[in-house]
């Protein structure tokens, strides 16, 4: 019989993309004979997974946790949209999401992380589900805020169960005033970030480059008018004060009255709160944002469809 050793059960992890302890015991249960664990596992379903795992997954679900100072948000993606309202993938990113909690916001620690009520890791279960299923799925990102004293608020948009959903948010809000009205205070204040998508939480925070970036298309659009260098000067400015209130959760005009700046809007809560205010932090998460999803010319296929019969 052949040792089992780690190397080997990696080997047999990487040709079939099955969970590491169905990988452990396909090899025991095959004397350490690798292709014969491989043909063990297919029996059993459990290496389906690595065939699916070339297909877009853009679908899925964002889930959120918090627990008083800390909160978490995951995205769990999968093919399609029909496997988010699968009650074993939305039990999955819920647990997902409050084990972040505890791992912190790097994914590969969350994945590696052991699975609550099971002796493997979330990877593995997320594995072992993709063979359920049948459809390719991806632990994909994660993040946590914290803060010493005051609260991390959830939202999510159009919640299809609690905390999950396709657009997540967390905010961190800094105070030693009073913890309930604090949390009202994040959620509308979250509820703001899912309407409004700011990219900085202040003109501090704004990327370097992006606005560098900026600057050379505003001051590229002003000299098309023709002014003078000192005017455009003065025009490039106004309008990047303009591009500071549109990127920048503490300037934009708060989504819930239409008026006053989210600044003003901390400010004037914290008369209420009993203590100042601050946030320090936010994340805000929309299901699939930035995945390539692979578009499909449905009278292409029709036509393919009507040319391949008769």
């Amino acid at each position: 019989m052949a040792e089992i050793t780690a190397s080997l059960v990696k080997e047999l992890r990487e040709k079939t993309g099955a969970g590491m302890m169905d990988c452990k015991k396909a090899l025991n249960e095959t004397q350490g004979d690798l292709e014969g664990a491989v043909d063990w596992l297919r029996k059993k379903g459990l290496a389906a997974a690595a065939k699916k795992s070339g297909r877009v997954a853009a679908e899925g679900l964002v889930a959120v946790a918090t627990a008083g100072t800390k909160g978490a948000v995951v995205e769990v993606n999968a093919e399609t949209d029909f496997v988010a309202r699968n009650d074993k993938f939305q039990a999955f990113a819920a647990k997902s999401a409050e084990l972040a909690l505890a791992t912190g916001g790097d994914v590969e620690a969350l994945k590696a992380a052991a699975y609550p009520g099971t002796s493997h890791t979330a990877q593995d279960e997320l594995t072992s589900l993709i063979a359920t299923v049948g459809e390719n799925m991806n632990l994909r990102r994660a993040v946590t805020l914290s803060v010493s004293a005051g609260v991390v608020v959830s939202y999510v948009h159009s919640a299809i169960a609690p905390g999950l959903g396709k657009i997540g948010v967390l905010v961190a809000l800094e105070s030693t005033g009073d913890a309930g009205k604090l949390a009202d205070l994040g959620k509308q204040i979250a509820m703001h970030i899912a309407a409004a998508r700011p990219d900085a939480l202040d003109i501090a925070d704004v990327d370097s480059s992006s606005l560098e970036r900026e600057r050379n298309v505003l001051a590229e659009q002003a000299r098309a008018s023709g002014k003078p260098e000192a005017i455009i000067e003065k025009m490039v400015e106004g309008r990047v004060r303009k591009y500071y209130e549109e990127v920048c959760l503490l300037e934009q005009t708060y989504v819930i009255d239409g008026e006053t700046k989210v600044r003003k809007v901390v400010e004037n809560a914290a008369k209420d709160i009993g203590a100042p205010v601050k946030v320090t932090a936010f994340t805000r998460f929309a299901l699939g944002e930035g995945i390539e999803k692979a578009q499909s010319d449905f009278a292409a296929e029709v036509a393919a469809a009507a040319g391949g019969q008769g």
